[in-house]
């Protein structure tokens, strides 16, 4: 069954924070992995759920550097993967399938965001593409016989209301015929993530699992804006002149902890039974935008005056099936649905 792109009411606002959406979950035996779970609000998400007494495993690139940044949090294990590197994912992934665990929740979190110039990865994909979907794809479909496996098993895509900077370009996915652009790379990438929830909701019902995208809001300070030059954030509004970042969630700009809060309430909110393929936002379900945006940037994100909506060419179920195709094709790993 399709869950509609509609609100539906769930109490929640943008000043709500990780604390108020997992209260009264009770989350011991359950399986949590979270890419990014290292930093930002990757790890905020991983001490939530920790905290509800789930087993949480974050896959780092940087081993080290990872066990450094999770020091505060006892008992949160880390394994090496590196989301461009198709075989430590199936290395990362194989290791979690040996093990017989359940995975109650997978939550792709980690990303990359505005890179200056066009990246490619060592197939040729376009950096942003490859990391922020490609990466996930094949971590998510590796793992599909542990999601399929444990009952009411949840996916949560991380995107961001930076899909409105661009849908995906399917006849030019790596910018080969066209200008490259810091935030249309982005923006094809995030717009990827919510059409990959979309499509892999629907083929996951069957088994009993469901999937989310989100947008977690603006937060200052997780080093995914290290690309974005001072100037522009200042003339966002996202830090002062100082440098200092700025919390004011009536303008989209958050902590850490209401940040993840969307994360959390689409991994273990009650208020999701039996939905999926939705796009969230203040730890609620976006509605849909009336038409496509157009030349959306960052200052208005955080202006105080930007709707809620999700673009509609992003919950598209055509250009889902599309991409899913696609992904396949680009990473030549299927899923056994």
């Amino acid at each position: 069954m399709t869950t509609p792109q509609t609100p539906i009411n769930s109490g929640f606002t943008a000043w709500s924070t990780t604390s108020h959406v997992i209260k009264g979950i009770d989350l011991v035996g359950k399986v949590a992995i979270v890419t990014g779970g290292y930093s930002g609000l990757g790890r905020e998400a991983a001490r939530t759920f920790l905290s509800a007494g789930a087993r949480v495993i974050v896959p780092a690139r940087d081993v080290e550097r990872a066990r450094k940044a999770l020091d505060g949090l006892p008992g949160v294990e880390i394994e090496e993967m590196d989301l461009l590197d198709s075989a430590s994912i199936d290395a990362f992934a194989k290791r979690f399938l040996d093990s017989g665990l359940p995975l109650d929740m997978l939550v792709n979190s980690a990303g990359i965001m505005a890179l200056p110039g066009r990246t490619l990865d060592a197939r040729g994909y376009e950096l942003h593409f490859a990391t922020n979907h490609l990466g996930h794809f094949q971590l998510t479909a590796r793992l599909w016989p542990a999601l399929k496996a444990t009952p009411g098993a949840r996916v949560v895509s991380v995107s961001s209301m930076g899909h409105r900077f661009s849908p995906v370009i399917f006849d030019d996915l790596n910018f080969e015929n066209r200008p490259y652009e810091p935030w249309s790379g982005y923006g094809q990438s995030k717009t990827a993530n919510i059409l990959f929830a979309v499509e892999l909701d629907a083929r996951g019902q069957a088994d009993d699992v469901r999937a989310f995208s989100l947008h977690p809001g603006g937060i200052p300070g997780t080093g995914l804006e290290k690309h974005v030059p001072r100037a522009d954030l200042i003339a966002a509004g996202v830090i002062d002149e100082n440098g200092v970042p700025q919390i004011d969630p009536a303008r989209d700009l958050k902590s850490f902890p209401m940040g993840a809060a969307t994360h959390v309430w689409c991994a273990t909110s009650p208020q999701l039974a039996g939905k999926g393929g939705v796009f969230c936002v203040d730890s609620e379900i976006a509605p849909l935008m009336d038409a496509a945006p157009e030349n959306f940037s960052m200052a208005e994100s955080q202006s105080g005056h930007r709707d809620n909506g999700v673009a509609p060419y992003a919950v598209d179920r055509e250009a889902a099936k599309r991409l899913w195709e696609v992904s396949e094709q680009l990473t030549g790993v299927q899923f056994a649905i």
